[in-house]
């Protein structure tokens, strides 16, 4: 009898620290929520100036794609970029017109999905020093990076001369809230309205010239803070339970991987940690190629998640509408591209081909990375303006 209190020790602690854990992932994920409101707000007092001097939105959408590619890639997270388009969506910056608003942000969601790849990338020349682990494990985090630039090849001219992606975002989003002139009572707006106005009212109330650049400062902080820690908590109390589950039979179809990958996606908040997640396992063979492919799929749509929680806080048209065409970008990209053979199979070729020529020269990796996700924007960008 006495016994039993000690060994239930362990596990009444352990089951404590896991409630705990959740009200910490809970007020984590409403700070998060929070930052996005600050953002719109900032915006909203900054002007469109100050927009068109960040994001140079009237500059195109070449432009826009690219630089999506860029900020992603310097920030390493296609949910904060995503996040940040929708804040300024909400805010005015790409109009009052929705679906002017709508077509104009699409590029940059675009160029977000190819820059968050870059994550999985650095993470691959952590087996450089083994040939073969390096081989394997630079092939599984490029193969992503191929996917979307295929994707973007033929989404973004479709898109460009016919506004599909975004006509049908605005069409999807008219269920949820009606038409543009109604405004969508959202419950997570009402919990985060009155912490975003605390918050603002007291940088205005302090008399500063530059008060809304220092609310988006403060802002975007807030906003890099609670992401980082919303993903350290939910990896601590999900990621290291289902670790040991990181092996075959849970990618034994191309199915089961897809909807794994996204389901761990909308837990983590971060494609770019689920595609990491599984690079060592492919260095170590565990997996290989073709099962982790559909999972770097699932995770581009498992992503889309943070964008749609972002456009909650708005409660209008134009942010619901632009978090459903990073959505639809993914899914549309997958219904393209996967059913037909020779094309689905072309990104995992080329990473294997890539993958090939790292291994002789292993400079060659790192040159990849420095550019295609920064040299390459930053000319074009340069170009084109």
């Amino acid at each position: 009898m006495n016994n039993l209190p000690i060994q239930s020790r362990p596990s009444v602690y352990q089951n404590w620290m896991n409630v705990l854990k959740v009200f910490a992932v809970l007020f984590i994920l409403y700070t998060f929520l929070v930052s996005i409101g600050m953002i719109g707000s900032a915006f909203k007092g900054l002007g469109k100036g100050f927009a068109e001097t960040l994001i140079n939105s009237s500059a195109g959408p070449l432009i826009g794609l690219f630089i999506g590619i860029l900020a992603t890639s310097l920030i390493q997270s296609s949910s904060t970029t995503t996040s940040l388009v929708v804040g300024m969506v909400a805010a005015g910056t790409f109009g009052d017109d929705p679906r002017i608003a709508v077509a104009a942000a699409v590029p940059y969601i675009m160029g977000a999905n190819i820059g968050t790849s870059i994550t999985n990338t650095i993470v691959s020349l952590g087996h450089i020093i083994n040939k073969q682990e390096f081989r394997r494990a630079f092939s599984a985090s490029i193969v992503h990076d191929f996917f979307n630039v295929i994707a973007v090849i033929i989404l973004f001219p479709l898109q460009l001369y016919t506004g599909f992606i975004s006509k049908t975002a605005n069409w999807l989003t008219g269920f949820f809230i009606g038409t543009e002139t109604i405004t969508f009572h959202s419950p997570v707006k009402t919990i985060t309205k009155p912490a975003v106005h605390f918050i603002s009212d007291l940088f205005k109330q302090q008399e500063i010239i530059d008060a809304y650049w220092l609310l988006l400062i403060a802002a975007l902080i807030l906003l890099f803070l609670s992401l980082k820690y919303l993903t350290v908590m939910i990896r601590s109390l999900v990621i290291s339970k289902l670790e040991t589950f990181f092996d075959s039979h849970i990618f034994k179809t191309w199915i089961r991987a897809m909807l794994f990958g996204a389901l761990i996606t909308v837990l983590v908040q971060s494609s770019s940690i689920t595609t990491s997640l599984v690079v060592p396992l492919a260095g170590a063979g565990i997996l290989n190629l073709r099962q982790i492919f559909p999972y770097t799929l699932g995770a581009n749509i498992g992503t889309t998640v943070t964008a749609l929680l972002a456009s909650l806080v708005a409660g209008t048209h134009a942010p619901l509408a632009v978090a459903f065409s990073h959505l639809l970008f993914n899914i549309f990209g997958i219904l393209l591209i996967w059913p037909i053979p020779k094309i689905r199979h072309t990104p995992a070729r080329l990473a294997e081909w890539f993958a090939e020529l790292a291994i002789r020269n292993r400079i060659f990796p790192i040159l990849y990375i420095i550019i295609v996700f920064f040299l390459i924007p930053l000319f074009l960008i340069f170009i084109v303006r």
